[in-house]
């Protein structure tokens, strides 16, 4: 099952890198952008978390606060937050929970790896409304990021 625009987002509780609790029905009154991404230190999960980051004024201009999330634990992720100088939180979904519910986890990715998050985008209003869906198969693509802001209000 996949998600549409106009389905209410599924809630969640992840952790952050810095160990908190990140719970989406708590964000209600702002947009969320969930960007689900395969791995972290990898180039285009690199090339597209560092091009958020070099717009995150934009973002914040909208009232959106965006969200990495991988299957990465919280430590690697920490890891590649410092590295990359990423300016918005990492949420680690290490049990898959969360990619299973918003419909995006490979069951098989590369090197016979199962079980990791595929590239996709999600744009969810003040309500906790999906306003923009995004699920890309190929892990070489990036989400229309530009097309995902034209829809925040």
């Amino acid at each position: 099952m996949s998600l549409q625009i106009g389905n209410t987002a599924p809630d969640f509780t992840l952790y952050n890198t810095e160990k908190q609790a990140i719970t989406l029905s708590e964000l209600k009154g702002q947009n969320v952008v969930l960007l689900f991404f395969p791995l972290a230190f990898t180039s285009t999960c690199t090339k597209e978390l560092c091009g958020v980051r070099d717009d995150i004024a934009n973002y914040e201009g909208l009232n959106a606060k965006v969200f990495g999330i991988s299957v990465d634990s919280i430590f690697s992720l920490g890891q590649f937050k410092k590295e990359q100088g990423l300016n918005f939180d990492l949420i680690s979904d290490f049990n898959k929970d969360v990619s299973t519910a918003y419909g995006c986890l490979y069951d098989q990715f590369v090197l016979e790896m199962k079980g990791v998050s595929k590239r996709s985008a999600f744009l969810i209003d003040a309500n906790g409304i999906i306003q923009y869906a995004e699920v890309l198969e190929s892990a070489g693509d990036i989400p229309d990021l530009e097309l995902l802001k034209s829809h925040i209000k």
